[in-house]
């Protein structure tokens, strides 16, 4: 028999888009939640018609909307507003990055929801949180990447602040929602019986990724300034190019390997240095330390360099695209890019479950359906409702 995911059980309702709310979605879906995807019976998902796709197909989507039965639902239409709560009715958790007021609103507010079902776990996902000058505001990850701090300390020391060229802040808020999701289920189950309201702003989690900027300005009035690929905390950190063209990163985290990569391109005699004794001394020398390993990596190619560096126990690691990722031993021996069958493309290649886990393990059951795939298998199976009720509640645009 098959191993049952952990989440076996839990009902999640997923009335969010763009980005972070779906995937946190997604992240418990791969876990053995029940996901049921509510979208607009016109407009969708965003995500559906976002970024590449392949005849017709939103390639993004198929990865989000796995492990997700797809209902459409108006909840601005009051008999599509009643379908919600009688789902809600029978739910664990539901998930909504409406702006705030939006569900009050349409009567969907947290309080009425928790009249309904007092054990619902309801995540707020919003650029800046359900309070607050800004609350009204729209917000998106670019926006969070921008007010958290993170673009600021990124790029080069003579351009200008980089933002990521991927949804960082959706992702990292996405985990954060799975995290703040299994711990309001965790006190529910074991503190009383009741659920909560999650408030996550999404320029929140980064802030909490960027360390110990907030108390180096509060304690020492100082501000961390971009560094390209270097780090004010330890050196050599950088990309260098091999004799063969590739770009290897390096990184000396750890003393011991400091002096181990200073050993191995044949300059020992710093490591007896005062300043090299500690990682802020040796990141104050970078350019000196950077002129011994680049020129030491210049003269081999990548291949080479990899396996000295193996061979010394020092951290190295190419700079990789997809394609590499893909052919990458460690991934597959992970299998981290799994196969999965799409009814639509035919054999897909995406991103596995996050972790492995040895009792319960996740799965991917499904890639991302139709919109309204599962209109008959959750509104017939869950609240009863008749193939008349469903036309009659799609003719009225609820459906």
């Amino acid at each position: 028999m098959a191993p049952t995911g952990p989440l076996d059980g839990v009902v999640v309702l997923d009335l969010a888009t763009l980005f972070a709310g779906p995937l946190a979605a997604t992240v418990l879906g791969d876990y053995g939640a029940e996901v049921i995807k509510v979208e607009h019976p016109v407009k969708g998902d965003p995500a559906r018609t976002h970024g590449h796709a392949k005849d017709g197909h939103g390639l993004w989507w198929k990865m989000l909307g796995r492990n997700k039965k797809a209902v459409t639902c108006d909840l601005s239409v009051p008999e599509g507003a009643d379908l919600v709560r009688k789902l809600a009715a029978g739910a664990d958790v539901l998930i909504e990055n409406f702006r705030p007021g939006t569900l009050e609103r349409w009567g969907l507010s947290p309080a009425s929801l928790h009249e309904i079902n007092p054990r619902l776990v309801i995540a707020r996902v919003t650029g800046f949180g359900q309070e607050g000058p800004y609350a009204g505001r729209p917000g998106f990850g670019t926006i969070a990447e921008s007010m958290s701090g993170f673009a600021a300390v990124t790029g080069q020391p003579d351009g200008p602040p980089t933002l990521p060229p991927f949804g960082l802040a959706d992702g990292v808020a996405a985990l954060t929602c799975v995290g703040a999701v299994l711990t309001a289920l965790y006190h529910r189950d074991t503190g009383g019986g009741r659920g909560q309201v999650v408030d996550l702003a999404i320029i929140e989690p980064l802030l909490t990724l960027l360390g110990p900027q907030p108390l180096v300005w509060d304690q020492l009035g100082l501000v961390q300034e971009r560094t390209g690929n270097r780090s004010g905390n330890n050196a050599p950190r950088n990309v260098y190019r091999s004799r063969d063209g590739r770009w290897l990163a390096v990184s000396t985290s750890a003393q011991s390997i400091a002096e181990r990569v200073l050993r191995l391109v044949g300059h020992p005699e710093v490591i007896d240095e005062p300043w090299f004794a500690g990682g802020a001394g040796r990141a104050e020398h970078a350019d000196l330390l950077d002129a011994h390993v680049g020129g030491w990596i210049a003269e081999r190619d990548a291949d080479q360099v990899v396996a000295e560096f193996e061979k010394a126990q020092a951290a190295i690691a190419p700079i990789y695209d997809i394609r590499d990722v893909f052919e990458d031993p460690q991934y597959r021996a992970l299998d981290s890019i799994t196969t999965v069958r799409d009814p639509d493309l035919g054999p897909l290649r995406m991103q596995n479950v996050l972790y492995r886990l040895s009792d319960t393990p996740g799965s991917i059951r499904w890639t991302g359906a139709a919109p309204g795939a599962h209109n008959a298998e959750v509104y017939g199976g869950l609240l009863g409702l008749s193939a008349g009720d469903l036309d009659r509640l799609k003719q009225k645009g609820a459906i």
